[in-house]
């Protein structure tokens, strides 16, 4: 299996250190450019170094990225563009910033949530590979099909990381129409999130909300809902994560697995683990949101998670009040620290 690993912007080179030393099993690093609604902003270092210092810095990462071989993914992923949604001037700077990545360092795919900036650039930039974002949601072979003039690849929607019958019906459907497809593996998102949608669109305009005397502070419904003590307690059951152990259950399926690290307080802890194929340690650190630090002083220790979890919930019924497969294996798995 190969990884798709998520650029950030850091000052020292650890991270891109660690992605080069990997590169056999990274095919590509997706990042978003500045200036443009994405669905994470990362395009700064939050010390106070200035864009330009920014900019040097990125372009040195690319450049060593470029050196080693691997692929670059662009995010056009925001859930919101506003005004600009439709506008002309819109995709004149799509275009532009499109040309001038191809030219600069070999861009290979985008990833979108919009079906227009999809047709753009298949209209556009034919040699470029058009991947649906995960944040779309799609979840069976319709979704994918009412696209398909525009999107080349497809994010299958988490929630059926652990659903062997969808995955295997858009694996099929792919198959059959020339497309691939693709999984995020180490989601900390909790299934079927109600507030998943605001919370995309409140990232998509973070820029102007940063600028405005906020009343509120929005992390996540998962941080507030994690806060009780019985919600914690059924929290590998309402998860969708592909443990690094598990990674090979998936070959038949995707074509490659994203690993999400563009705000990952330790981004080289996720791609080691899913590289090596194994982690020990506590389970919610490797994953994106992190809700660790919501446990303590309890861990989840990865290495207590049966070698049989991921084929169990692969094939289960869903019927989590009468089965508690889940719940019972979090509780063995969790470690009290002293």
């Amino acid at each position: 299996m190969l990884f798709s690993v998520g650029y950030q912007l850091r000052n020292d080179a650890d991270f891109i250190d660690c992605i080069i030393k990997n590169k056999d099993k990274i095919s590509e690093v997706y990042f978003s450019f500045p200036g443009i609604p994405n669905g994470r902003n990362t395009n700064h270092i939050a010390d106070g170094t200035s864009p330009f210092e920014c900019e040097e810095k990125r372009t040195k990462d690319f450049e060593r990225l470029l050196r080693a071989g691997i692929g670059f993914n662009l995010l056009l992923n925001g859930n919101c563009y506003g005004k600009y949604a439709l506008a002309r001037s819109f995709y004149n700077k799509l275009g532009d910033t499109i040309e001038h990545l191809r030219g600069k360092y070999a861009l290979g795919s985008i990833t979108t949530t919009s079906p227009l900036i999809a047709k753009f650039v298949k209209q556009n930039f034919a040699d470029i590979r058009v991947r649906a974002s995960v944040n779309m949601s799609i979840e069976a072979p319709e979704g994918m099909e009412y696209i398909q003039d525009w999107f080349d690849e497809f994010y299958l929607k988490r929630e059926h990381n652990r659903n062997r019958a969808k995955l295997q019906a858009a694996k099929e459907w792919c198959d059959e129409n020339g497309k691939k497809l693709f999984g995020l593996a180490n989601s900390g998102c909790l299934n079927f999130c109600s507030a998943h949608t605001f919370h995309d669109n409140l990232v998509a305009h973070e820029s102007e909300v940063s600028e405005m005397d906020n009343g509120y502070i929005f992390q996540g419904q998962c941080y507030e809902y994690l806060s009780n003590a019985e919600s914690k307690a059924t929290w590998l059951q309402k998860t969708n994560f592909i443990r690094p152990e598990d990674v090979g259950l998936y070959e038949e399926y995707f074509e490659g697995l994203k690993l999400a690290t563009r705000v990952h307080f330790h981004p080289e802890r996720v791609v080691s683990a899913y590289c090596k194929g194994y982690y020990k340690g506590n389970l919610p650190e490797v994953l994106e949101p992190n809700h660790s630090g919501l446990f303590l002083p309890s861990i989840i220790e990865n290495e207590k998670i049966p070698a049989n979890f991921a084929k169990t919930v692969m094939t289960c019924d869903k019927n989590c009040k009468a089965c508690k497969f889940c719940k019972e294996t979090q509780q063995k798995s969790t470690v009290i620290l002293e």
